[in-house]
């Protein structure tokens, strides 16, 4: 059973990583200031899944990138586009929608309740 719970755990933080990342991301931050923010706030991210999840959101217009290269060491920052800080907005909200609904069920509620 522990394989089984291992799996559908994965299963639904694989889903809320990318507000959990789009959250940390209205000031800029490059990849390891990134994930110690999330661990930080414990969320347990690998570089092997932050990055794509990074170049995914780039691509899709939801977050910019730029290298500052002032350092000895060049890091590549990741900040919210205006796009991304309106689905952040919008994403959050539908996450209260879905907690609440299903606090309702897991607690043995009435879904169709008035809230």
């Amino acid at each position: 059973m522990s394989d089984v719970k291992a799996s559908l755990v994965t299963e639904l933080r694989r889903g809320t990583l990318t507000i959990a990342v789009l959250s940390q991301l209205k000031t800029p931050q490059y990849g390891y200031s990134l994930v110690q923010a999330l661990l930080d706030a414990d969320i347990n991210i690998d570089q092997s899944t932050l990055y794509p999840l990074l170049r995914r959101l780039e691509k899709q217009g939801l977050v910019t990138s730029s290298w500052d290269t002032t350092e000895s060491r060049p890091r590549k920052y990741y900040v919210l586009s205006p796009d991304g800080m309106d689905i952040l907005n919008e994403l959050y909200v539908e996450w209260m929608n879905m907690s609440k609904t299903l606090t309702r069920l897991i607690e043995g509620g009435n879904d169709h309740e008035s809230s």
